[in-house]
């Protein structure tokens, strides 16, 4: 037998917890002494203390850790549990993540109002271009939800042009579209000569040029966009312009880290 003092140290938990438990019907002292009211515990009760802290640290009240002992929980359901709290622990801590990150980004986006150059904002004609391009749907346009989708259609069309022995013939063209049901269609593009056939497993598109489009260039990773656009914004309505439909994303260097890209926005305008 342990005096509760012992059986608290062996634990690796207090003498008021182990007593809190005692009062809940958690954890029940082997002995208690009639005429002292000391608490006694066997050995072998630790391997019940250990359930009874393992569940609590996965986010069971006590009121459920006493009803899951009573099912008498084996290891390897306890392990289950473990991986099943762990995942979720981990989809929580990338939510705060993604969560912060969008913070930063429209902090940064304050801090520039006003600040960002326009000098090399243009007015042009855009001319149509041959692209080979799969598509997927995201969510909104914001580079949080752009950002997941667009990167794994670029991975498969470049896999699935080499092994098609299509060879790019000028850089990647994003464009968006938005759906009925307000989600925005992603086209992730390359520009190509060929022709399409019919045992390619990706589109080939010629996409119409734009009559007119003020482009401003942004430099750095496309999930900082934010300022760049929103200074673009600004021109436009400052220069009695209308923008009509969604940017169209002409990456001029993708070489190297992502903060080091190079990207011409284009909107169309009225």
């Amino acid at each position: 037998m342990l005096n509760i003092g012992d059986f608290a140290r062996h634990g690796r938990v207090s003498v008021r917890m182990l007593r809190h438990y005692d009062a809940l019907g958690l954890l029940r002292p082997a002995h208690v002494d009639p005429s002292s009211g000391y608490r006694s515990y066997d050995a072998s009760q630790l391997s019940r203390l250990n359930r009874i802290i393992a569940l609590k640290d996965l986010g069971f009240t006590l009121q459920q850790v006493a009803a899951i002992l009573d099912e008498n929980v084996s290891v390897e359901q306890l392990r289950g549990m473990l991986r099943l709290r762990q995942a979720e622990l981990e989809a929580a801590l990338a939510a705060d993540r993604a969560r912060l990150t969008r913070v930063e980004a429209r902090l940064r986006t304050i801090e520039n109002e006003g600040r960002m150059p326009t000098d090399d904002i243009v007015v042009k004609q855009v001319p149509s271009v041959r692209l080979a391009e799969l598509t997927g749907t995201a969510g909104s346009f914001g580079p949080d939800d752009i950002g997941p989708v667009i990167q794994p259609l670029y991975e498969q069309l470049f896999g699935r042009l080499a092994a098609a022995g299509v060879r790019p013939a000028g850089p990647t063209v994003a464009y968006y579209e938005e759906t009925d049901d307000e989600q925005i269609l992603v086209h992730a593009g390359v520009q190509v000569a060929d022709a399409p056939r019919e045992t390619h497993d990706f589109d080939i598109v010629d996409l119409p040029g734009i009559g007119s489009a003020a482009t401003i260039v942004h430099r750095g990773n496309m999930n900082d966009v934010l300022p760049t656009v929103q200074t673009l914004a600004r021109w436009i309505d400052d220069n009695g312009y209308r923008p009509v439909g969604l940017t169209r994303e002409l990456y001029l260097s993708t070489e190297g880290d992502r903060d080091q890209w190079v990207t011409e926005l284009q909107q169309p305008l009225a």
